[in-house]
């Protein structure tokens, strides 16, 4: 049996080894700044090939504790693609996600090891996500980071509900956050609450519509306009207009 830690080394290299340059793809175009993050440009496919193998190799071996001391080991490095590969080989695990698991996917946020919106978006969608949907209970945990210190933590309490949300699940949480984040001024807050409230808007498109027309003047633009992008052409300019003017807005009374 080959241990978490070995094994991670070993993924390390391999990955080092696939590094091209940047050339016409550079992933540093899509970070505003990208920091201690480094890159090996070689694309999203190959991780999740190279995730799919480990996991298949070590499925009899390893329990989904030792895919998570893997995946911890890769968090902590620096280049996207090597975070990327412990996300993606812990997320084949996902039928055997336990609560125990969520304190440390927020350390991982906390510390800085999503320091970044993919690594983060990837964290959220593929474990702390699909670990909400099988454990409905912990959605009021996560809806509680919105007050946290951290951006990456604040914007997981978000983006983490999405899959939820997009059911119809876990909503009165969803929004109860995009309330608390409407007044955060990181640009990154502000996409994830518009994306969830989106999402949200899918299975519900009226309550979305009373919660923006009820905070919408105090919510940014930004995330007004993320919200509204399902909605037809001219219920977005109405829903836009709306939300510009207190005079046609009802008061929280009216999300009741």
């Amino acid at each position: 049996m080959t241990g978490p830690a070995a094994l991670a080394l070993a993924a390390k290299r391999d990955l080092a080894r696939l590094k091209k340059p940047a050339g016409a793809f550079d992933a540093r175009r899509y970070f505003r700044d990208t920091g201690r993050l480094r890159f090996y440009n070689i694309g999203a496919a190959r991780v999740r090939r190279l995730a799919r193998d480990i996991a298949d190799r070590q499925r009899p071996l390893w329990s989904v504790r030792d895919a998570a001391t893997f995946a911890d080991l890769l968090m902590r490095e620096p280049v996207l693609e090597v975070k990327a590969l412990g996300i993606e080989t812990l997320a084949r695990y996902r039928r055997e996600f336990t609560p125990g698991l969520l304190p440390t996917w927020k350390r991982w946020l906390a510390r800085g090891d999503s320091a970044n919106w993919a690594t983060t978006d990837a964290l959220c969608g593929l474990l702390i996500g699909p670990l909400l949907v099988q454990h409905p209970r912990l959605m009021k945990t996560v809806s509680q980071w919105a007050g946290h210190r951290v951006m990456w933590v604040r914007r997981a309490s978000a983006v983490s509900l999405i899959p939820a949300a997009r059911n119809g699940n876990g909503l009165t949480l969803a929004y109860g956050v995009a309330r608390r984040l409407r007044r955060d001024d990181a640009d990154l807050i502000q996409k994830a609450v518009g994306w969830m409230l989106r999402e949200a808007g899918k299975t519900d498109p009226g309550r979305l519509e009373r919660y923006l027309l009820a905070y919408g003047a105090t919510t940014p633009r930004t995330t007004v306009r993320y919200a509204i992008e399902r909605f037809p052409p001219a219920r977005r300019r109405e829903l836009r207009e709306a939300t510009r003017d207190s005079r046609l807005r009802p008061g929280p009374a009216a999300l009741k």
